[in-house]
């Protein structure tokens, strides 16, 4: 299995530096990248519940405990490892390992196992569990099924639907209960957990969410100015702390309203030759280091978006795909310790570079 994984890594490395540009998502790269959720969404162990043991019948396997989403490592990686299985498949029905995928899909995300992960999240010492990272890796799987024109996606959807709609009411109830937004690079970061559940409120017509996300963002940010981004990455990041709070802002706010926010927030993004270098990661098998290879991926779908979205920020895409390069060959067939979730953050990347989202009004 390490040999297959080490000659997978080297045909990636040598297309990457045959094509440095390759930072679109392609069949080729969808191949590629699906081998890093088949291989771990059923991968129970090395496992971090990050649990709080409230009795001895909480000291239980991870697969017990939660049998949909138990491989990966943690419960929020294997939750964005079905996120990239249904993405690769929505884009690339044809996509290597997809009838694996299929069958994984259905065995995991079953009535009987959402049923009893909505159990957890029940549970006594659980009212803050995953809160709000994995939250908002749920409603984005779940927003990706609804998207999926396909039966099997109608099942799913529906299958996870009690499981959504609690996530949906845990970020309702929870965010005007936040007095200051959570500002730091990793899984606690307010903006990501906005955004990411902001997408979903919109395909899904969320309406009361929508409206909490939107109110909440900008009693956050909207009088927020000079964001120092060059302190920016810390050691451990796989979040731009500044980016996300631009792509909750885009997002919710008119190119009217966000010109003028950003020209005090981060005014140097819309100068052509604005340049931040991306993270350095020395050891890929320290799992807290290998972080940065995920502030890469996350910055570039960051300023894809907003490129893609406004012409005065084009020449941010460039950027982007520096960001990309940097981590992209490094990604597949690497030490567990990136690999059980940094295949989530180079697919959605990649999605990103071609998406063109909507000015708002």
């Amino acid at each position: 299995m390490k040999l297959q994984l080490f000659t997978y890594l080297v045909v990636f490395s040598s297309t990457m530096s045959a094509n440095s540009k390759l930072t679109t998502m392609d069949i080729q790269a969808a191949n590629r990248l699906a081998q890093m959720p088949l291989g771990c969404v059923e991968v129970e162990y090395p496992n971090k519940l990050n649990q709080v043991i409230g009795s001895n019948d909480d000291l239980k396997s991870p697969k017990d405990l939660h049998p949909a989403f138990y491989g990966c490592f943690d419960w929020h990686s294997s939750v964005h490892g079905h996120w990239s299985m249904v993405s690769l498949l929505k884009n690339f029905p044809d996509v290597a390992g997809n009838e694996t995928m299929k069958a994984i899909l259905k065995k995991n995300i079953s009535k009987e196992n959402i049923a009893n992960e909505v159990e957890h999240f029940h549970g006594q010492h659980n009212k803050s569990w995953e809160r709000t990272y994995g939250w908002a890796w749920l409603l984005k799987l779940a927003e990706e099924l609804h998207s999926w024109n396909d039966p099997l996606a109608r099942e799913l959807e529906t299958n996870l639907q009690p499981l959504t709609e609690l996530i949906s009411q845990r970020f309702v109830e929870f965010l005007p209960k936040l007095y200051y937004p959570i500002r730091v690079g990793e899984h606690t970061n307010t903006a990501f957990g906005m955004s990411f559940a902001y997408d979903y409120a919109v395909t899904l017509e969320d309406e009361s969410l929508k409206s909490m996300i939107e109110q909440r963002a900008k009693d956050f940010y909207l009088t927020d100015k000079d964001c120092p981004i060059t302190w920016e990455p810390s050691g451990f990041d796989f979040l731009s702390p500044c980016l996300q709070e631009v792509d909750i802002m885009r997002k919710i706010l008119s190119k009217n309203q966000f010109d003028k926010w950003i020209q005090k927030f981060l005014p140097q993004l819309k100068k052509k030759k604005f340049s931040i270098a991306p993270g350095i990661v020395s050891d890929r098998t320290d799992g807290k280091l290998v972080h940065l290879d995920g502030v890469n991926f996350s910055r570039a779908w960051v300023l894809y978006a907003l490129g893609n979205q406004y012409q005065d920020y084009k020449h941010l895409t460039s950027l982007a795909d520096t960001h990309v390069s940097k981590s992209l060959p490094y990604v597949v067939g690497d030490s567990y310790e990136g690999g059980h979730w940094l295949g989530s953050f180079a697919i959605y990347a990649l999605n990103s570079s071609t998406q063109s989202p909507k000015d708002n009004e």
